[in-house]
C-alpha cells in the first residue's frame, strides 16, 4: 500500500516489520493447518488460537497502558487481511477476537479494564461477543434473551447464536434484555460479562458450516447463569449503544479485511492458473476474454483495499468515517464474491476440485455476509446518510479517545 503522510507519524506502528512478522507467522503456522482444518470441518481450531495469542495480535488496539500494541485499525486491518491470504477460518478467529475489546476500551469501567485488557493483550484470556438472539436474529431491540434482578445480582436466560470464537472465549460480552417486557426503545438492553465457567451456561455443540472450517460460531445456552452486578459494561440500558458502536467501529472493518484477504488469495490464485494452464492455442492468459474478466477482478481488488485501508486509517485518526467503515465491509464483500465467481467460471471444472483452494476461498467468502449486518442493512445506512438521517457517528465520538494521534496511555 502507498506510504501516504499520515502513515510517517512517529505514532504509527512500522507496517513493514509488521507484515514481514505476520506473513512468517502465515507460512510456518497457517498455511500447514489449512489441509487439516478443511478435512476436520467438525472440530474447531484451538491450536492455531492460541498462537496468535501469544504474538499479542489480539491486543493490537489496546493502548499500551494496558499492555497492548496500541498499533490501531489500520495495523489490525492489515493482519487480519494477511492471515485471510491463507486461511480465512484463522482471520475469522483473529478478527472475532478483537470486537469485544471494543466494549472493554469504550465502555468498561475502570477496574474491568484493569483485570480484562492485560490479559486479552498476553493472550491469557480470549473474549467474544453475543448479541445475535436465537429468536430475533440480527433485530438486536426485538432480542428476547433477558436478564434481571435478584438481590445484588443479576440472572440471564435465553440463547445466542452465531458466535464468533464460542467454543474458545474464556469470557462472553453478553447483550440481554433489561427492560420489562412490553417496554421499547433504545434503553432496554445491557451489556455483562459472562464467564465460560457460570452455572446455567451451556456452550452448545459445533456444526460445521459451509465455509471457514475450524473457526467456531455457535450457540449459547443461558439458564438461570448469575453474575454479579459488577459484571455489567458500561450503564444499565446502554447495551443498544454498546452493541452497535462496536459493530461498526470493528465489526465492519475486521470483515472488510477478512473479505479483502480471500480477494487477494482469489485473484493470486487465478493468475497462477491462467498463466500455467496451456489449452490449444497457447496459455490462457493469452486469450484476451479471459484477460478482460481477470482485469475486472484486479480493478475489483484495488476498489476494496483502498476502501479498507482509508476508512481504517480514518478511523485511527479519529476521524467521521462510520459510513466508510459500512462501505468497505459492503462492498468489499460485494466485489470478493463476485471475483470469486468469476474466478470460479473461468477454471471450468478445475475450481471443483476439493484439493483445489478456490473452492474454500469461494465458500468462506460467502460466510462474511450475514455478520455485523447484511448488505441490506448496510445500503439502508448509507441511505440514511444520504438523506441526513444517520445516527450517533461512533467514530468520532469513541475511536478518538485510542487515536495514534492521541499517545499510547488510553484515558
Amino acid at each position: 500500500m502507498p506510504t501516504t503522510a499520515s502513515e510517517t507519524s512517529p505514532h504509527r506502528p512500522d507496517y513493514k516489520q509488521l507484515l514481514q512478522d505476520v506473513d512468517a507467522f502465515a507460512i510456518a503456522e497457517v498455511d500447514p493447518r489449512v489441509e487439516h482444518m478443511e478435512s476436520s470441518p467438525h472440530a474447531v481450531e484451538h491450536a492455531l488460537a492460541q498462537l496468535m495469542a501469544q504474538q499479542g495480535w489480539y491486543g493490537v488496539t489496546i493502548p499500551r497502558a494496558y499492555g497492548g500494541m496500541h498499533a490501531g485499525h489500520l495495523a489490525k486491518t492489515l493482519m487480519i487481511q494477511r492471515i485471510a491470504k491463507s486461511s480465512g477460518a484463522a482471520s475469522a478467529i483473529l478478527q472475532a477476537s478483537q470486537l469485544p475489546v471494543s466494549m472493554i476500551i469504550h465502555f468498561g469501567r475502570d477496574e474491568q479494564k484493569a483485570l480484562l485488557l492485560p490479559q486479552v493483550a498476553c493472550g491469557k484470556v480470549l473474549l467474544s461477543i453475543a448479541v445475535t438472539d436465537s429468536k430475533s436474529g440480527g433485530h438486536v431491540l426485538g432480542m428476547q434473551t433477558t436478564a434481571h434482578h435478584d438481590g445484588d445480582d443479576w440472572i440471564i436466560d435465553g440463547s445466542k447464536l452465531y458466535i464468533g470464537n464460542s467454543h474458545l472465549a474464556h469470557v462472553h460480552c453478553v447483550v440481554a434484555r433489561t427492560a420489562p417486557a412490553g417496554i421499547t426503545g433504545s434503553r432496554t438492553l445491557t451489556a455483562f460479562l459472562v464467564e465460560r465457567d457460570r452455572p446455567g451456561l451451556t456452550v452448545e455443540p459445533h456444526r460445521p458450516a459451509l465455509g471457514l472450517h475450524g473457526f467456531s460460531f455457535g450457540r449459547l445456552t443461558f439458564d438461570g447463569v448469575r453474575i454479579p452486578s459488577a459484571n455489567v459494561i458500561g450503564d444499565v440500558g446502554s447495551g443498544k449503544d454498546i452493541a452497535y458502536s462496536s459493530s461498526i467501529l470493528y465489526g465492519r472493518p475486521n470483515l472488510a479485511a477478512v473479505s479483502l484477504g480471500l480477494h487477494e488469495a482469489i485473484v493470486e490464485t487465478t493468475v497462477d492458473y491462467l498463466r500455467t494452464t496451456k489449452r490449444p492455442g497457447g496459455l490462457l492468459s493469452e486469450q484476451p476474454v479471459l484477460r478482460d474478466r481477470l482485469g475486472r477482478m484486479v480493478a475489483r481488488l484495488r476498489a476494496a483495499r483502498d476502501l479498507a485501508h482509508r476508512a481504517a486509517d480514518m478511523l485511527d485518526q479519529g476521524q467521521a468515517c462510520d459510513i466508510d467503515l459500512i462501505n468497505s465491509k459492503n462492498k468489499g464483500h460485494e466485489w470478493a464474491v463476485k471475483s470469486g465467481q468469476d474466478a470460479m467460471e473461468m477454471h471450468g471444472a478445475r475450481a471443483l476440485e476439493t484439493d483445489y483452494p478456490l473452492q474454500r476461498l469461494w465458500r468462506d467468502a460467502q460466510c462474511i455476509y450475514a455478520p455485523a449486518g447484511t448488505g441490506e442493512i448496510q445500503r439502508l445506512r448509507l441511505a440514511a446518510s444520504a438523506l441526513d438521517e444517520s445516527p450517533v457517528e461512533w467514530s468520532t465520538q469513541l475511536a478518538l479517545k485510542t487515536s495514534l494521534f492521541r499517545g499510547s496511555v488510553y484515558r
